[in-house]
């Protein structure tokens, strides 16, 4: 499973700035304004070849003055509950502030097996090491000095947190135990997840309610159908961000993001009467990310099929421009609380199984790539041809190839997109992400890290 790093601290001492340090990229809104960041903000970044997620959260608070401050506490509550490693921010400029204080004293009373790093912000040179001493004086072991703005002591920073990061271990049954299919049923709230995994696993173990948020936390079936073991994972609705107030429910949205890696297959539910809205084009962006394999589900589409507007091909158009990174997933109209369609899903998620599980041999890659360069030959880099060499399969889970050329750089985005579309053309590959990377190709005088 992939670590989750929680980033807390006082308002306005950093840490948006410091997320967007880890992250690579400016995510997270910066501002001097305390009390910016409201929500938690999630973002993947890379530690020494190790993936993590980071969470970027609103000012904690001890004591908070008004109602706002009182929600983003719940926010950061929740990110440091959910956690395996906790940056605890404070500011150098302004000094040890009895906020602080109590700030490491409710972590120590939240959190006593928690693994925490004190990071202390705004040390821009030499000069400001002497101000973070008093900060000593909280009793948190290691700390760090940093200034996030100018990228100081970063290399320092992740030497701590490496050390501190819970030991790879690979999610059970994702990639090694072939007994069983994982399952993730995902969407919005109320959307009808719970409806479809009683239908499924044929009885009501899961509380059906029409009131949004009544699944709070991941919860696991196994049950047999076709002589295959199945284990189906109802999560809880995630909604927009802007729209969380509880803790609980918080809390609730980052274990179905979770859910998603230890899965294989992802059923995302789209609400067939309203049609596709950001959250889920957000949803469905998040499987993808994640390498998992996807089907859609058109809920309530003996509702929906009442408004003469409302039709099949124009839900397909919807999906075709609204989610293209899931294009590639196969669509079923389904309705969960009469079981229309619903027969055809575990058929479809088995042979989108298949296909995510899918090894080509390299002979036959190797003449796709030969076909498919001479139908349309990558742009010229530098008024140098490009050329693609070879091609191999990587891995599975999901199908991830590597195409070694002169120039790998000179493979921009739109001929990444036609190799990609090409092989599942070629291949299949119906309902899964594919992952292709381009790497130089060995020259006599090259060294091993410039290959890298």
């Amino acid at each position: 499973m992939v670590p989750v790093i929680a980033i807390v601290g006082r308002p306005n001492v950093g840490k948006s700035t410091l997320f967007n340090r880890l992250v690579g990229q400016r995510q997270a809104l910066v501002h001097d304004r305390p009390g910016v960041t409201r929500d938690r903000h999630y973002g993947t970044a890379e530690i020494e070849d190790r993936e993590v997620i980071l969470i970027d959260t609103g000012g904690f608070e001890p004591v908070p003055t008004d109602d706002l401050f009182a929600k983003m506490r719940a926010q950061a509550e929740a990110a440091i509950q959910e956690a395996d490693l906790i940056l605890f921010v404070v500011d150098r400029q302004a000094g040890l502030t009895p906020a602080d204080k109590m700030t490491a004293d409710l972590l120590r009373k939240m959190d006593v097996d928690k693994q925490l790093v004190l990071v202390v912000n705004k040390c821009d040179g030499p000069k400001h090491e002497e101000d973070a001493f008093d900060f000593y004086s909280l009793g948190l072991d290691p700390m760090i000095t940093i200034s996030a703005e100018h990228g100081r002591g970063i290399y320092e920073l992740f030497d701590a947190m490496v050390g501190r990061l819970p030991e790879r271990v690979d999610a059970p049954g994702v990639e090694e135990d072939d007994s069983e299919i994982r399952i993730a049923v995902i969407g919005r709230p109320n959307i009808g997840k719970s409806t479809l995994v009683n239908r499924m696993i044929g009885e009501d173990r899961h509380v059906v309610h029409d009131m949004p948020g009544t699944t709070m936390d991941a919860v696991d079936s196994v049950f047999e159908e076709g002589g295959q073991m199945w284990r189906i994972v109802d999560t809880a609705g995630v909604r927009r961000r802007t729209r969380i107030d509880d803790k609980l429910e918080t809390f609730a949205t980052a274990r179905a993001i979770r859910t998603i890696e230890r899965c294989h297959i992802s059923l995302l539910m789209i609400d067939g009467i309203e049609g596709i809205t950001a959250q889920d084009a957000r949803l469905a962006g998040l499987v993808e990310d994640r390498g998992r394999g996807c089907v859609l589900l058109i809920n309530r589409w003996d509702l929906a099929r009442s408004d003469p507007e409302v039709n099949s091909k124009k839900i397909q158009y919807q999906i075709e421009h609204d989610l293209p990174h899931v294009a590639w997933s196969p669509s079923l109209f389904i309705s969960a609380l009469t079981g229309k369609g619903c027969h055809r899903i575990l058929p479809t998620v088995r042979k989108v199984y298949r296909q995510f599980d899918k090894r080509i041999p390299t002979a036959g890659l190797n003449r796709w790539l030969e076909t498919t360069v001479a139908a349309n030959n990558p742009p010229q880099r530098y008024h140098r041809p490009v050329k693609l060499n070879y091609i191999t399969q990587t891995r599975v889970r999901p199908p991830s190839f590597v195409i070694w050329s002169n120039t790998p750089d000179g493979v921009k985005a739109p001929y990444r997109r036609y190799l990609t579309n090409s092989l599942r053309k070629a291949f299949g590959f119906e309902g899964t992400p594919i992952r292709l990377k381009l790497k130089r190709k060995r020259r006599p005088w090259d060294r091993e890290e410039d290959l890298k």
